[in-house]
């Protein structure tokens, strides 16, 4: 099950900027509006639009991941797309990355090669463009910052601005990252147990690429705006279904209701929560990692998409005092509580 090896070269044998140059200079630029790249004390962009989005997320080991079953190539790939996946929620298209690294003493110039070859691929596949970021060591193993820029035309889409009677969509099925998780985690500890076992992840393909292989959402800004359409308020899904829904709710002033049954479930992720004895819909709920998208639409732009395949309306905004509320199968309703993940806790 392990996928991290000591072996190899010692970081050492570059030094710092040697490193960079290695590990960078591979990185062609594509867009238009990246002007200078890695190699001087700043990168240089001419922005092509009106305005634009900067985001930034940070990945620690062994609070964000587990090198014990998290490839590293698989990993600079997922640090990019949920970078990407924020920049999507906006309406905005990514067009350059910012990364920074910290890696301790364990660490081999391999490792590093693997890293930064997800990164490239993320990059090819996105059509971004990497053009800066910094190297240090670290006494606590793999840190790793991404900073992402997006381009958005007049303005961008917020978490504020649903508004009463809006519908509310995701674009994807909900609960597969978390549940993957869990099929990892237990095939990490049956290694431990037993390091002569070889992992069963044959089964589980899906809920298992979901984690360690998560895609951001490119094609929704391009398929709403054929219909003419803006929704009226965004955020992807990386701490699960009730704590984005909350956070739109709570910008937006308004409350909710969500229904059970339309919450789309793989057949997948369904099967295998209930194999570890887990509600498919908590992990739905409060899962995260899935990096859908969560947005609103109004009823009429609704109508323009509702025979779209990938689009799942789930729910419909109310006023802020009828609450924000799951509908259960049965018909009752159910406090929608933010359980999702968070770093601090």
């Amino acid at each position: 099950m392990a996928t991290f090896s000591s072996e190899g070269t010692p970081i050492s044998e570059y030094g710092e900027f040697g490193l960079i140059r290695h590990l960078t200079g591979a990185f062609p630029l594509h867009q238009k509006g990246s002007v200078l790249g890695v190699g001087d004390d700043a990168a240089v962009i001419r922005p092509q639009q009106e305005q634009i989005v900067i985001t930034s997320d940070l990945l620690l080991e062994g609070v964000h991941f587990n090198l014990m079953y998290v490839p590293l190539k698989h990993l600079g790939y997922k640090a990019v797309v949920v970078n990407l996946s924020d920049v999507y929620a906006m309406m905005a298209r990514p067009t350059q990355i910012i990364v920074s690294i910290g890696v301790s003493n364990k660490f081999r110039v391999e490792h590093l090669e693997s890293l930064y070859e997800g990164i490239a691929l993320a990059c090819r596949h996105y059509g971004v463009d990497m053009v800066g970021g910094d190297t240090s060591s670290s006494m606590t193993g793999l840190t790793i910052s991404i900073t992402a820029i997006g381009e958005v035309g007049k303005y961008p889409v917020l978490r504020k601005g649903a508004g009463e009677h809006d519908i509310l969509c995701v674009t994807g099925d909900l609960g597969a990252a978390y549940t993957g998780l869990q099929v990892l985690k237990r095939e990490n500890k049956l290694f431990q147990d037993d390091p002569s076992l070889k992992p069963e992840l044959d089964k589980y393909r899906y809920v298992v690429e979901r984690q360690l292989k998560p895609e951001a959402r490119k094609d929704l800004a391009p398929l709403l705006e054929n219909y003419n359409i803006r929704p009226t308020a965004m955020i992807d899904i990386s701490d699960g279904l009730s704590s984005e829904a909350l956070h739109i709710c709570e910008q937006s002033d308004t409350g909710c209701r969500i229904y059970q049954d339309k919450i789309p479930i793989d057949r997948e992720t369904e099967s295998t929560a209930k194999e570890f004895g887990l509600e498919p819909l908590i992990a739905a709920l409060n899962g995260g990692e899935d990096y859908e998208l969560l947005f609103t639409l109004r009823p009429a732009d609704y109508e323009k998409v509702m025979q779209e395949q990938g689009i799942f309306p789930v729910g419909h905004i109310t006023s802020k005092e009828q609450g924000t509320k799951l509908v259960s199968s049965s018909g009752s309703e159910i406090e929608l509580q933010a359980q999702g993940w968070d770093a601090l806790k």
